[in-house]
């Protein structure tokens, strides 16, 4: 690993790039990397597990349950996530300093003095709006004879949800997803910004200390690596979870042919 490493830097520095930039900083670089797939990781799963709730209440009956979901859903996809996070990040942060000895004395104060753990609730709560339309959307673009077929059959309406409805609404909201995830992977360096070394924060340490620009180019390519990978596998992850639905289509343009 160290020869291959040395060897593109060696193939840097003959491409007239500045390989003394990745020398230094390009370990801290990768160490950001990691930290910011991780962040993303957490806020879609923990986004993922939010939304299922709200996208329910979203199509509730209850006027008040109903009422809080829209809320909840308008303000955060209608404000920015700069300003959530900052809103957290501080106005979270203030009210938790003010009791730091009690966090202290429970042994938690080490937890909640880190930024990266407000910028996983920011994202998160931010994601789980975004997610819970989504599945709202896959829900409700299903015929509603799923469920009178499952009524028919003897199923209760948890059943008729757990096992026909959401795995259906998953699989129409795999593209979204998908593009809910590179959304996400590109929003993450908003969290540079209170104090996260992610990827963007390792980028303007390294650009505040030698104010070379190929710090930003590197990056950028980091991030474009990262979008092309996960939009390749999310092709085939979705081409192999819906192979029975590209056999059936070719299946049902003969028979209207045929017709």
């Amino acid at each position: 690993m160290d020869a291959l490493w040395s060897g593109f830097l060696t193939l840097v520095g003959d491409l007239g790039l500045n390989a003394d930039l990745l020398a230094t900083y390009g370990a801290r670089l990768f160490a950001g990397l990691r930290l910011t797939l991780i962040l993303v990781a957490l806020a879609m799963v923990l986004g993922a597990l939010l939304s299922f709730p709200l996208a329910l209440a979203r199509m509730s009956s209850n006027p008040i349950l109903r009422g809080f979901a829209y809320g909840y859903i308008y303000f955060f996809r209608g404000t920015p996530l700069l300003a959530q996070v900052y809103l957290i990040y501080n106005g979270l942060g203030l009210f938790l300093a003010a009791h730091k000895s009690f966090f202290e004395d429970i042994n938690l104060w080490w937890l909640l003095r880190d930024g990266f753990y407000y910028a996983v609730v920011a994202f998160t709560l931010n994601t789980a709006a975004y997610q819970a339309e989504i599945l709202r959307g896959g829900i409700q673009s299903l015929p509603r004879g799923q469920t009178e077929g499952g009524l028919a059959l003897g199923l209760h309406r948890g059943q008729i949800f757990r096992k026909i409805i959401l795995p259906q609404a998953l699989m129409v909201s795999l593209r979204p997803y998908g593009n809910e995830l590179i959304l996400m992977l590109k929003a993450s360096s908003v969290a540079a910004l209170v104090a996260v070394p992610e990827l963007m924060g390792v980028t303007r340490l390294a650009f505040s200390r030698t104010f070379d620009f190929q710090a930003y180019m590197w990056t950028a390519i980091l991030y474009l690596i990262m979008v092309f990978a996960i939009a390749h596998i999310w092709n085939l992850l979705e081409k192999r979870l819906t192979r029975h639905l590209q056999r059936a289509t070719p299946n049902l343009a003969v028979a209207a042919e045929a017709h």
